[in-house]
């Protein structure tokens, strides 16, 4: 059966043309993507590069742990080493927010991701592309989660950007 994912993507390394890599590689391998405007934000949790974020829509009828593993693959084609401290540099992050209304550990990952209710630069995003969609676990709508959220100390702005260019 298919399912509507929901991906974050965020890089603050060769920013622009890793992005637009990654979101080729994500129409490549999954068909027909909708995106969100793009943000830049500073770095959360340690000190570097402002990054740029965006939210990604798609529907795969592939279980999370093999989407799970060509993201993984993606995100190594674009220079990202696994290890790396939580909060560092990425050429290219791709987490998976939601997979249709699953919840729990599936494969190996947690959903819906918990950086939707902590981070701006997640819920923003979502808001932005899905304000009508429904939290998993909350049940509230994400641009009702957004006006009664607030983000102390994590600034972002909405930036100029096109895709497919």
């Amino acid at each position: 059966m298919t399912q509507t994912v929901f991906l974050s993507l965020g890089s603050n390394i060769d920013r622009e043309r890793n992005i637009r890599s990654g979101l080729d590689a994500l129409a490549r391998a999954f068909g027909d993507l909708r995106i969100s405007p793009v943000y830049e934000s500073e770095a959360v949790g340690f000190d570097g590069e402002s990054f740029l974020n965006l939210v990604a829509v798609m529907e795969t009828a592939l279980p999370v742990g093999e989407l799970a593993g060509i993201l993984r693959d993606i995100e190594a084609q674009h220079g990202r080493v696994r290890g790396e401290k939580k909060f560092s540099s990425r050429t290219l992050d791709i987490d998976i927010l939601t997979y249709g209304d699953r919840v729990g550990v599936i494969d190996g990952v947690e959903l819906p991701r918990d950086e939707i209710l902590k981070h701006a630069f997640v819920l923003v995003p979502l808001s932005d592309l899905a304000p009508e969609a429904v939290h998993p676990v909350t049940g509230e709508r994400y641009d009702a989660l957004l006006a009664d959220k607030t983000f102390s100390g994590q600034r972002l702005w909405q930036v100029p950007f096109t895709w497919p260019s």
